[in-house]
């Protein structure tokens, strides 16, 4: 499999910083620590057969960008997520105060629900198990807004707001592509032979949960969610 790697311009701005005030050091180490990080995230999504679109270095952590389907298993989507903080955690037996220290606050950001970190994801992957894919993702995303909100006020250096003011937009960003990405959950069932072990009756599309297939109840009859989703497309 081939990974491509790119690196976020800011990086390169972090990097400049860290080289021109004597912390090169410790942009090696946090470098360290974000690469070993994604390679968590390489690793079980290679196990589980993920395309891989590319992984972006950032200055506070890395993101791994995936080309697949909506809706592939939320099991599979959960490990591959948490496997970057487990792998992450193995560093701790460093014996370095200052890489502790280091790993300690990168952990602890990335796992704070704000999108794209995997904190966000870990969330939405939970809210899937109990709410819609629609509600889902706009609960994941108003969480988003109010953890950066929070954060914004605390006393931190250029470097985190620069990294807050990206995830900023991040999250504007899939406010934004919210409807097309609802269009796409629908679509892949519509084109694709998904096989899904539990099954719920809903109403309307708007509540049609990930690995579960549907069946409608629309005034008094049932309609399978394959015929459902034809109807829809066929029209539009």
């Amino acid at each position: 499999m081939k990974i491509t790697f790119k690196v976020h311009p800011f990086f390169y701005i972090f990097a400049f910083i860290c080289i021109i005030t004597g912390y090169f050091k410790n942009f090696l180490i946090i470098s360290f620590i974000i690469i070993f990080h994604e390679t968590g995230h390489i690793i079980a999504s290679i196990l589980f057969n993920w395309k891989i679109d590319r992984v972006i270095l950032l200055p506070f952590g890395g993101i791994t960008i995936f080309n697949e389907y909506i809706n592939r298993p939320l099991k599979e989507e959960f490990i591959i997520a948490i496997t970057g903080p487990l792998f992450q955690s193995i560093l701790f037996l460093i014996d370095n105060n200052l890489f502790r220290t280091y790993n300690l606050y990168l952990l602890i950001f990335n796992l704070i629900p704000i999108i794209p970190l995997d904190g966000s994801k870990i969330l939405n992957i939970f809210l899937n198990k109990f709410l819609p894919f629609k509600m889902s993702h706009i609960v994941s995303i108003i969480i988003s807004f109010i953890s950066l909100s929070l954060i914004f006020f605390i006393k931190f250096n250029l470097i985190i707001y620069i990294a807050l003011i990206i995830l900023f937009i991040k999250s504007f960003k899939e406010l934004i592509e919210h409807n097309y990405l609802f269009n796409k959950f629908l679509l892949e069932r519509y084109m694709n032979n998904f096989k899904f072990y539990k099954s719920k009756i809903v109403s309307d599309k708007i509540y049609m949960k990930r690995d579960y297939k549907h069946l409608f109840k629309i005034n008094n009859k049932y309609i399978e969610e394959s015929v459902f989703l034809l109807k829809l497309f066929d029209k539009s």
